[in-house]
Formats: C-alpha cells, sequence, structure tokens
C-alpha cells in the first residue's frame, strides 16, 4: 500500500476553507477544517470547543473517524475523536462530515494551542488508495506568531511564551560606524541592533551600572570605564510573556581626536600652467597619510604630496581625519597659497562732460590682454548701460567701470572713469482731444490739460 504517514499542523477559524495541493487528483481533498470558538477563557462559563472537518473524494473516504489531537509548544495535549455524520455510514459518499468536541479542563496552562488529526484514506485497493495532504492554514488573527489555532487564556491572560525580539546583530563587515563603540562618552541605541518581530510592542532599556553606563529607557550614556551592564527587554502584555536580553560590556578609555601637523605652501607664479609642486607631508596615528582635499577645484586638486595648479588665483587644501573605533575626526585644517597671475592694464576714458540731449555715448577702452571688456555703473537713475552703450537719464555725475576678468595666466583688471551730465532736455509736446457733447478741441503743449468741462477723450 502506497500510504503516507503525515502530521498536519493546523488551525483555522469557522467556515475557513483549505486548498490541498495539485501533486495529485486522487488523493482525498480536505475541503474545510473548522472549530469554534478559536479562543477561550478558562475562567468562563463554557470551554467546549467545536470541530468540525469536510473530507472529498470521487471513491468515497473509508474511514469512520479520525483523531484529533490539540497541543502546545510546552506538549501539553488534549484529544477526541471526529466521527462520520452519515448514518449509516456511506463509504462511497463523495463527501464527508466528521464532528467532535473537546471541553478544555479549567487548569489547562494558558498558550497557543495547534490541531493535529490524523490523514484519511479513499475508498480503493492497492495502489488506488491515498492519504490527505498537509493543509494549508489561513490565518484566524494578526497576533504575531499566534496566527492559527487555539488560544487559551485565563482571566484574560494568554502568557504567550514568545520570541517578541531579536538580536543583537552586529556586522562588522559594515566597518565600525554599524557597530556600537563602547568606550567612554559614546552612546548606544538599543533599535539599532534588535528587531521587533511584535510591532504592537516596544523595546525598553535599563542600566543595573548607573555609574558606568546610564539609561533614559531608549538609549545608554557610557559614563566612565568598567563593566556595563544593561537590558533590553519587551513588556508583559494580556497576550505575551516580557521577554529579556541582558548584556555585559567593558567600557574602555574615550577616543581621542587625531591632531594634524600641516606647514604651509609658499605663493606661486602662474607661468608654465598647468603644473604640480611638491608639497609637505601630513601623518596622522589614526590612519597614517593624509592626502589633501581641495576646497578650489578651478584653481588647484591635491594628489597625494602634490598640488596640481590649473589656474591663477587663491589655492585652499584641506586636511582631516575621519573618525574610527578608536579616534574621533580630526579638526579641519586649511592651508591657502597664491598662484600670481600676470598683471593686465584697461586704458578707459570718458568725456569730461556730456550734453543730455545727446542720450547716448559708445563706450570703448583697451586691454592690455586684448581681451572683452565689460561695462557697469552704479550711477542708478543718472545713466545705464547696454552692452557697449551707456545711455543718459538725468544731470549728474555717471560713473563707469570697465573690467577684463582676466585668465587663468592673466589677472583681472578694471579701470574707471566718469562723465558728467548736464544740459536741459529738450520738451517734448504732445497733442490731445478733449470732448464736450459733441463739440471736440485739439490742444497741443508740454503738459496740456483740458478746459472746464470737457474730457480726455481716451
Amino acid at each position: 500500500m502506497r500510504i503516507k504517514s503525515i502530521a498536519i499542523a493546523v488551525a483555522l477559524v469557522l467556515s475557513t476553507f483549505y486548498v490541498p495541493s495539485a501533486q495529485a487528483a486522487q488523493k482525498p481533498v480536505i475541503e474545510s477544517f473548522t472549530f469554534t470558538p478559536n479562543e477561550i477563557d478558562v475562567l468562563a462559563a463554557s470551554t467546549k470547543i467545536e470541530i468540525e472537518l469536510v473530507v472529498s473524494h470521487p471513491n468515497g473516504i473509508e474511514n469512520v473517524s479520525t483523531l484529533v489531537t490539540l497541543s502546545s509548544p510546552r506538549n501539553d495535549t488534549l484529544a477526541t475523536y471526529l466521527i462520520r455524520t452519515d448514518s449509516p455510514v456511506n463509504k462511497s459518499l463523495a463527501k464527508v462530515t466528521y464532528r467532535g468536541s473537546i471541553t478544555v479542563p479549567r487548569d489547562l496552562t494558558t498558550g497557543v494551542y495547534n490541531f493535529k488529526f490524523e490523514p484519511l484514506r479513499n475508498n480503493g485497493t492497492g495502489g488506488d488508495q491515498y492519504l490527505t495532504d498537509a493543509l494549508d492554514p489561513k490565518k484566524i488573527r494578526t497576533l504575531v506568531g499566534a496566527e492559527y489555532g487555539l488560544l487559551v487564556r485565563s482571566g484574560g491572560e494568554l502568557n504567550f511564551n514568545y520570541d517578541t525580539f531579536t538580536g543583537p546583530t552586529y556586522d562588522s563587515s559594515l566597518g565600525f560606524s554599524a557597530n556600537p563603540i563602547w568606550k567612554v562618552g559614546e552612546t548606544y541605541t538599543p533599535s539599532k541592533y534588535y528587531s521587533l518581530l511584535v510591532p504592537s510592542l516596544s523595546l525598553g532599556l535599563s542600566s543595573t551600572t548607573p555609574l558606568v553606563c546610564s539609561s533614559d529607557g531608549k538609549q545608554l550614556k557610557f559614563l566612565k570605564e568598567g563593566s556595563c551592564n544593561f537590558v533590553v527587554s519587551t513588556p508583559k502584555t494580556n497576550d505575551y510573556l516580557a521577554k529579556t536580553s541582558s548584556q555585559t560590556v567593558t567600557i574602555t578609555a574615550a577616543r581621542v581626536k587625531s591632531e594634524l601637523i600641516v606647514g604651509k605652501i609658499a605663493n606661486q607664479t602662474a607661468k608654465d600652467l598647468p603644473k604640480s609642486v611638491s608639497i609637505f607631508q601630513v601623518y596622522s596615528a589614526s590612519e597614517g597619510y593624509v592626502f589633501p582635499q581641495s576646497e578650489t577645484p578651478t584653481v588647484c586638486t591635491g594628489s597625494g604630496f602634490f598640488v596640481r595648479i590649473a589656474s591663477g588665483g587663491t589655492c585652499t587644501l584641506t586636511y582631516q581625519t575621519k573618525e574610527t573605533a578608536t579616534f574621533l575626526a580630526s579638526d579641519l585644517y586649511k592651508v591657502s597659497f597664491e598662484v600670481v597671475r600676470d598683471p593686465q592694464t584697461i586704458t578707459f576714458t570718458l568725456p569730461a562732460k556730456a550734453n543730455i540731449s545727446a542720450k547716448n555715448l559708445s563706450l570703448s577702452s583697451t586691454p592690455s590682454s586684448g581681451g572683452v571688456v565689460t561695462y557697469t555703473t552704479s550711477s542708478t537713475g543718472i545713466c545705464a548701460i547696454s552692452g557697449s552703450t551707456l545711455s543718459l537719464l538725468k544731470n549728474g555725475n555717471c560713473v563707469v567701470v570697465a573690467t577684463q576678468v582676466g585668465t587663468a595666466t592673466l589677472a583681472p583688471a578694471s579701470a574707471t572713469s566718469t562723465v558728467v551730465i548736464e544740459g536741459v532736455v529738450p520738451a517734448v509736446k504732445k497733442t490731445i482731444t478733449c470732448v464736450k457733447g459733441k463739440t471736440s478741441k485739439k490742444l497741443t503743449g508740454t503738459n496740456p490739460k483740458c478746459p472746464a468741462g470737457y474730457k480726455l477723450k481716451k
């Protein structure tokens, strides 16, 4: 006989159906396995559990009964038989219902209990007989760790002995920053190293050595050298027992800050750019040689024990070590020097005076480098600049600055000139039309106005 002995753990709420595996259509199918209620209290009036199992096979089911066992992880067990409900028994019946009940004793230990039942066999002979497959249980509830099965409480207390969190987990492959630093002045946050398995709970933290390490309930602070004893926990609730994780660690001396010795770099000329210049070497106890980083990459970049200069201007290099499990990060050290560019000149003059009636002046200048010159003015309202054209707006001193921005090897240059704007702006006449009823008049002047009784025609 090809028979598999299968111990099947199932726990489903009333009217919950199970879908068998598609391994073989010849196996008896578990249509449903239900029990009610799915939660009891041993102090309640009734502790009776009604159980129903429905099995089907085209050739009928051979078994008259099956043994159902109710057990907890601690191996507290109860058992009863489920009996066929068809009477007289018709073994060729394609769908068979089995029913039974268990009365939970008042002194049964609280917790989560799961069901097992002996597998059932279809009618047939020899190789035509098969046992029921394992069941695929559906969730009865969302209580973590107790989604299936019967809950047995006492006075509302489940006292479920469940691992509500895991840890600690330290991964050295992620570097020191991912691991605790057991040194004076550091802190320890359990939520980084422990994982809650029951989201409705929260991690607690306490210290039994508050002079060495103190706790605010969420974080430890390491106060001095010595043994630090602390406990990570989740509290007891109506559902779960309290869980704790105790640790003892040794707190050592505080991390120190690396100190660096940096030198000076002499000013350089902008000739023969780009070029590399040898500079001093910086060494730290925490990470060995420290190489410079540039704050002015358009002017220079650090490269080992050299600085590569690309342009004139101010070159600023920085040195800093990173923090490690033994050392704090160093201060940020800065070293600056000038890359002196060749000077250039601009020849730029304006006429001493200009009559406002001219309205515009053309600007021109000659830079020694032959580069492009731009013009600006701070004499807002007196004059304005667009490109190389100066607009004369009103009487006063108009100051114009001509600038050449320079190049990688030439310094920027500027020249300033002032023109006095004077004269009178010719009056501009305009003509308006005034109306009164069907009568209209045209008036011309610098500021014409309609006579009394007339309105301006729009």
